[in-house]
């Protein structure tokens, strides 16, 4: 059992190392500065600015980090605070179906919906054109796709308070309300931001809906009404393309290195997090 936990774990090493040594050819010609800081995508130039997939990526998931967590934390208060049991019986199946739902059909949800709203509604009252394939989005489809995560973990983190703690603010006067405030969320903070490191590394590896949304266009976006290219989008849109261009697999193959680096780290640190919290409670 211990070999086979060693070898299982081993896969992630081995994807690491695959995709460094398909990438290190661009690294004889490019130096790791100008690849991260070049906003020039043009592979038959032999030119491969990474700088817009990469803020695509981070405009992409911190919009829709913004516009689920709050959302998130309010329905998990709700459903461990003050739903009752036959309400949370009929809601949380329906937070599970919405993480069963394919990405695709998120993808489709969001160009015959959420792209008509901004492109009609939300674009025109700050800007003066907006094609509605943007990376806010892009961002508010992401958000979706994340929420039953977020609602899971979050609710679990609240369910985990010890009800003393609840009781002494209550018996000290304080409402419930100030309770939650004061007390169960103050106590709950490690956890939700775990919870939201999760929901990010989850984020960042999003292709399908979001290369539908976003515009896949390769320029940093200056406002969330802009087009975007985030990394997953750029992989799934041009690997078939690649044979014929020189360096245009090791590019790739970076941008897919670049992913798994920031994925591993959001989760090596959210597990250190979740640690520490399950030690704190359990002593």
């Amino acid at each position: 059992m211990l070999v086979l936990a060693i070898a299982s774990m081993s896969f992630v090493l081995l994807i690491g190392i695959g995709l460094y040594w398909r990438a290190s050819p661009l690294f004889e010609t490019h130096s790791l500065w100008s690849l991260f800081s070049g906003s020039e995508w043009s592979p038959a130039s032999g030119k491969f600015g990474f700088y817009p997939f990469i803020m695509g990526t981070l405009w992409v998931t911190f919009i829709a980090v913004v516009v689920a967590l709050p959302l998130c934390l309010l329905t998990a208060i709700y459903l461990t605070e003050y739903a009752k049991s036959s309400v949370r019986k009929v809601i949380l199946p329906l937070v599970n179906i919405l993480a069963g739902i394919p990405p695709v059909i998120y993808g489709v949800w969001g160009i015959f919906f959420v792209v008509p709203i901004v492109r009609e509604y939300v674009g025109p009252a700050f800007t003066e054109y907006s094609s509605g394939y943007t990376v806010l989005t892009g961002g508010v489809v992401l958000a979706v796709m994340i929420f039953p995560i977020l609602v899971s973990i979050v609710s679990e983190v609240l369910r985990t308070i010890p009800k003393e703690l609840k009781d002494a603010s209550l018996s000290l006067g304080a409402t419930k309300w100030e309770t939650i405030k004061k007390v169960v969320l103050k106590r709950a903070l490690p956890g939700v931001f775990a919870a939201t490191v999760l929901a990010i590394s989850r984020a960042f590896g999003e292709t399908v809906a979001v290369l539908m949304v976003c515009g896949n266009v390769p320029l940093a976006p200056g406002s969330v009404f802009d087009g975007g290219y985030p990394l997953p989008a750029l992989i799934a849109n041009n690997f078939g393309e690649m044979m014929s261009i020189p360096l245009y697999d090791a590019a790739l193959m970076f941008a897919a290195l670049l992913l798994f680096v920031i994925i591993f780290l959001f989760n090596w640190g959210s597990r250190i997090i979740l640690n520490r919290i399950e030690h704190k409670y359990s002593s």
